[in-house]
């Protein structure tokens, strides 16, 4: 008997069901106290302070977010093409004797991006102390390694044989290397190396929320305090700069790939990096922070194995574990199933620009705050950590989706309407359908970065490994931060193939690109 599969169309609105279980242990948890902070929360967002020592507080901790971004985004860029370039098979075709070598680095860098940037943080506060290089290398581990992998997997997806010919008109290993990849490089950096920018911003907001500086501090402290008109104030802000970022991105990436030479584009990506990198550092020099101090090391003490072996036996490892697992399911179900729904329950162009707006709102508040404010209406559950994921996901997801429907030729919508069907059966087979293999695979995708998220949920709102590791911390039981570290990175390796798999069998029919 053959099984019956879904379609793709389908799946895309499916996921949305979890709401049930999700709302009803919400609902359950319910106390109408904090429903009136919530509406005070939300209206401020239409009147926040213009107060001028609240927008000098809030410009201070942009430029504190802007110039640590700059500096670590630049830094992990220069190491990740580096890494990328060294672990990729076709570098190491040239070198066959030492092949080996690349396919180490490769699976050791598996490592470092396996571990979000917070919990980097968290680690290297108890070393460095409460420094900004703290913050600085946090973001710079895991992004180099993330920019390697993806650098390396681009240049794997190559023909070889162009290489083979021009090493046979008799250049070095080195400059025809460089010929064959300058081309493929630059459209990747442009491409890749704007996002993980934004990307940094993002980070930087989120390591400030705990405790490392910046608008992300910021927007804590106000949180904390119920100055809601003063966190829109950053809010905002933050939001302007992200959108100024992207306006610009778009702008320099048309043109260094069409109006000048692929050489004068990879230099120009060059200096942009080192710029960004003396920019940054001048910035935060000037902002009084001592970037040359040497740094001073706290040296931890190791435990022993007897220590590790007592860790396994008190931590309720497999109790997290399914926790984390089931945080990110829901989360991920959140995410991926609400901008379709909402696609097709509320069809039309001004639905759409009004569902746009939605997505920059959600994509605007850092999970760990959204957790904050849900738990002033209902107790700590995984549900409440599954729904904060799932709101700022769903911003992506949902900005991802509506940009690329506005793009779509629109002519099999057209064909149905004019057959007599509704709007939104008209919006689901004709705008929906074409769309939903590629947006499958960029939400496979998202759900690796949600798992890895779920260290920074888990840490405020009391549940899964996050929650474990935050605690183990303010114990300064290092048996314990070990073992769940170790935990969690070996978790996030796993799903990070699982969702590679996914993500490989949506692109195979997919006609877009939403990754790109």
């Amino acid at each position: 008997m053959k099984l019956i599969k879904p379609v793709s169309t389908l799946l895309t609105v499916l996921p949305s069901i979890v709401y049930i279980p999700v709302l009803i242990e919400i609902i359950k948890g319910f106390h109408i106290g904090g429903l009136n902070i919530i509406f005070t929360f939300i209206s401020s967002a239409i009147k926040p302070s213009f107060n001028h020592e609240v927008v000098k507080s809030a410009w201070e901790g942009l430029q504190i977010t802007i110039a640590i971004a700059l500096t670590s985004w630049a830094i992990s860029m220069l190491i990740g093409i580096l890494l990328g370039v060294l672990s990729t098979d076709l570098f190491w075709k040239s070198i066959p004797k030492f092949s080996y070598l690349g396919k180490f680095l490769k699976y050791l860098l598996a490592i470092p991006r396996s571990i979000h940037e917070v919990v980097w943080g968290l680690l290297f506060i108890q070393i460095l102390g409460l420094n900004i290089w703290v913050a600085i290398i946090s973001i710079v581990i895991p992004y180099s390694a993330l920019t390697a992998r993806v650098i390396s997997e681009q240049l794997d997806s190559f023909e070889i044989q162009p290489l083979i010919a021009i090493r046979k008109t008799g250049s070095n290993i080195i400059s025809s290397f460089i010929t064959f990849l300058l081309p493929k490089l630059i459209s990747v950096i442009s491409t890749y190396g704007s996002y993980r920018l934004e990307c940094a911003i993002r980070g930087v907001t989120l390591l400030g929320i705990f405790g490392l500086g910046g608008i992300g501090t910021e927007l804590y402290l106000t949180l904390k305090s119920f100055e809601f008109k003063e966190m829109w104030t950053c809010l905002w802000m933050l939001w302007l700069v992200i959108i100024f970022l992207e306006k610009f991105i778009k702008f320099s990436r048309s043109y260094l790939l069409n109006n000048i030479s692929l050489k004068n584009s990879f230099l120009i990506s060059i200096s942009i990096f080192s710029l960004s990198l003396s920019l940054g550092m001048s910035w935060l020099y000037n902002l009084n922070f001592e970037i040359f101090t040497p740094l001073n090391f706290s040296f931890l003490n190791l435990p022993s194995f007897v220590e590790i072996e007592n860790g396994f036996k008190t931590l309720p490892l497999l109790k997290l574990i399914f926790k984390t697992i089931l945080m990110t399911f829901l989360a991920s179900c959140i995410a991926i199933g609400t901008p379709p729904l909402l696609l097709v329950l509320f069809p039309g162009k001004f639905s759409l620009k009004v569902q746009n707006f939605i997505w920059i709102f959600f994509r605007l508040i850092p999970p760990p705050l959204t957790t904050i404010l849900i738990l002033l209406f209902t107790n700590p559950n995984i549900s409440v950590a599954a729904l904060s994921l799932g709101i700022t996901h769903m911003g992506v997801m949902g900005r991802l989706l509506t940009d690329n429907i506005l793009k779509q030729e629109k002519s099999i919508y057209r064909a149905i309407k004019s057959n007599g069907s509704s709007k939104q059966s008209a919006t689901l087979y004709g705008i929906l359908a074409p769309q939903s293999n590629s947006y499958l695979a960029y939400g496979a995708y998202r759900s690796d970065v949600i798992l890895k998220e779920t260290a920074i949920v888990g840490a405020v709102g009391g549940v899964g490994l996050g929650w474990q590791l935050q605690e183990s911390l303010s114990s300064f039981d290092w048996a314990q931060v070990m073992i769940i570290t170790a935990t969690f990175s070996l978790l996030t390796i796993s799903g990070e193939f699982i969702f590679n798999t996914s993500q490989n069998y949506w692109l195979k029919n997919s006609t877009n690109n939403f990754i790109s």
